[in-house]
């Protein structure tokens, strides 16, 4: 990490020098490369390099062959899903990007006050989202940062006597967390900046982002909500200050790919399939293609547009064996 936030090495030359090590030392993401017949003295530019699909940290176990993981983490998935693994041989690099992320948007986190509204994420192990959340409520000033597992009444207090005190405040919530809490304010709760996780997690029937966010709009009192664009597969956040338009830290890149021919990046305005690049990845794999729909704006921002429909999507199909 600390190489990818200076500035005068340039994105370009990090992530190439990135693709080269991980295609060296990652058995899974160098195969992947051969199936596809790239050659590897062909790849000069970032648009060159290959990006792996998102599935194969579902089915095997993607990280440099001479590291050994201090940590796996898992994702959430759903009843009768595989879950994804994600294989982290440095949790002080995992450490650095969310920090120092979280630090590039809001500022110093020992600043703030947080409240974590997380409780699909809390009755499973292996989430990274906790393990995040629970370093910078360790790091926070504030006593009574912490997680709310279903605990709505004494969260409301929290929140009430922040208001009153003016500290500086953001609650991290999955998305029907916060729709329970909404419909338990009797009063706006200004001074505080929402954080929306996403997921219903099948516990309320999903809602189109802006209707979801103008509901919490509406009972907070709050002007805009904030979201966090983070996935298990990845060791970095985007975060959205509002509009639901995402911001990558300088070390993060997200580029659309056409749906069709998933080798051809689109232009801002387009909508595709989102692929990124994380380069705090470094020991696992940094480009990987997911499975969320978005697009680029001409100013540089992305917003995620929801989940690719595999029914539609005809092409390349590689399977690792």
């Amino acid at each position: 990490m600390n190489k990818t936030d200076n500035p005068m090495q340039g994105f370009r030359e990090l992530s190439l020098s990135t693709f080269f090590d991980q295609y060296r030392c990652n058995e899974v993401y160098r195969k992947y490369v051969e199936l596809l017949g790239i050659r590897v003295s062909d790849i000069q530019e970032i648009s060159d390099i290959p990006f792996l699909p998102i599935k194969y940290f579902k089915t095997h176990k993607i990280l440099c062959s001479e590291q050994k993981a201090q940590i796996i983490f898992k994702s959430s998935g759903t009843s009768g899903q595989e879950q994804s693994q994600h294989f982290v041989s440095d949790l002080d690099v995992y450490r650095e990007s969310y920090i120092k992320g979280f630090e590039y948007f809001y500022g110093n986190s020992v600043n703030y006050r947080f409240l974590a509204l997380l409780p699909d994420y809390l009755e499973r192990e292996g989430s990274s989202l906790v393990f995040m959340m629970d370093d910078l409520i360790r790091r926070s000033q504030y006593a009574d940062s912490d997680f709310y597992l279903r605990n709505l009444d004494a969260l409301l207090d929290v929140l009430i006597r922040n208001e009153k005190d003016k500290i500086p405040t953001i609650l991290f919530g999955v998305s029907y967390a916060l729709l329970d809490l909404a419909e338990v304010i009797t009063k706006p709760i200004r001074e505080l900046i929402i954080m929306e996780t996403g997921g219903m997690k099948g516990k309320r029937p999903e809602i189109p982002k802006p209707a979801f966010h103008q509901i919490l709009k509406k009972a907070f009192g709050v002007k805009e909500i904030h979201s966090e664009y983070g996935m298990t597969e990845l060791l970095s956040q985007a975060y959205s200050q509002g509009d639901g338009k995402f911001r990558t830290p300088p070390w993060m890149k997200v580029i659309i790919r056409d749906l069709y021919d998933p080798f051809r990046p689109m232009p801002a305005g387009r909508t595709g399939g989102i692929n990124v690049i994380d380069l705090a990845n470094k020991n696992s794999v940094s480009f990987i293609e997911t499975q969320d729909l978005g697009r680029i704006n001409s100013d540089g921002t992305f917003e995620v547009l929801g989940r690719i429909n595999q029914s539609d999507i005809r092409g390349c199909n590689l399977l690792l064996q």
